[in-house]
């Protein structure tokens, strides 16, 4: 019988493996991360940091090994138990938005919270807030297809955190945006990750965003290519600590879901 992960690792993963299609991408992967930790894994492109955070995320079944959540094991999970999973305690950003078309930003912001049963007031505040705070509140009434990509994406970050899940899966958040915006994105996600105790687990290829994390992983080959190294925050951990005060404003009213279809708003919809 296995051992149990640590009680301080909120997510612990032991020995996991996972290919696809016969190509290994992930090659005995063992990995701790504690509760509110802001965790960077690096690597070139190709290197396993979107099926890291896959298995991780219960979005992908490993193929060997563990993967423990609040001391409870993800790896034996079926598919329903994994998607109610992801729906209930995680949030997550990706490279592409992947918004509901049909809903407005504002829309596509409240409605993980509506799903969990907020109610509309407090649904629809939390997401004005949340995008004032990416700078895009002029548009939460606007749909998705009249937006820019980088206004897309900032309204996919802002969904991610209006429910305050317990861990925020990043995979290449800021790929759709220019420096200064990417590093906007990132204190905001990073501020508001500290602030709320929250799990942030960041994907990137870019070495500019690890200053923003408060350790670092480097995956090259599938393989964790060194131990895991804290990161010197310097100027970043000041300009989060000054975002940290207004992200933690936010208090939504409701428990936090993930990423939902469309099907379940007809009927709350403003």
């Amino acid at each position: 019988m296995s051992a149990a992960p640590p009680d301080n690792d909120v997510l612990w993963a032991r020995g996991i493996v996972k290919s696809h299609h016969g190509t290994p991408a992930l090659r005995g992967i063992s990995l701790g991360i504690r509760e509110g930790e802001v965790l960077a894994v690096t690597g070139p492109r190709g290197s396993g940091k979107s099926t890291l955070l896959g298995c991780l995320s219960a979005l992908l079944p490993v193929d060997a090994g563990e993967v423990w959540f609040n001391s409870a094991p993800v790896h034996t999970l079926g598919r329903a138990g994994r998607e109610r999973l992801r729906r209930d305690r995680f949030g997550f950003v990706g490279s592409e938005p992947h918004l509901v078309p049909e809903l407005t930003a504002r829309e596509n912001v409240a409605l993980p919270l509506l799903l969990a049963g907020a109610g509309n007031k407090a649904a629809y505040t939390a997401a004005d807030e949340w995008l004032e705070r990416l700078d895009v509140g002029e548009i939460g009434r606007i749909r998705p297809d009249r937006l820019v990509q980088s206004q897309r994406q900032r309204i996919a970050v802002a969904r991610a955190l209006a429910p305050l899940p317990p861990v925020v899966f990043a995979d290449d958040p800021t790929a759709p945006l220019h420096r200064e915006a990417a590093d906007q994105v990132l204190r905001i996600l990073t501020s508001a990750a500290r602030s709320h105790q929250l799990t942030l687990v960041l994907a990137t290829h870019d070495p500019e965003l690890v200053r923003y994390a408060d350790r670092s992983v480097a995956l090259v080959d599938g393989r964790l290519a060194a131990p895991a190294a804290p990161v010197l925050r310097h100027a970043a951990a000041s300009a989060g600590a000054a975002a940290a005060a207004s992200a933690g404003a936010v208090t939504p009213g409701a428990a936090s879901p993930g990423t939902a279809g469309a099907s379940a708003v007809s009927a709350t919809r403003r």
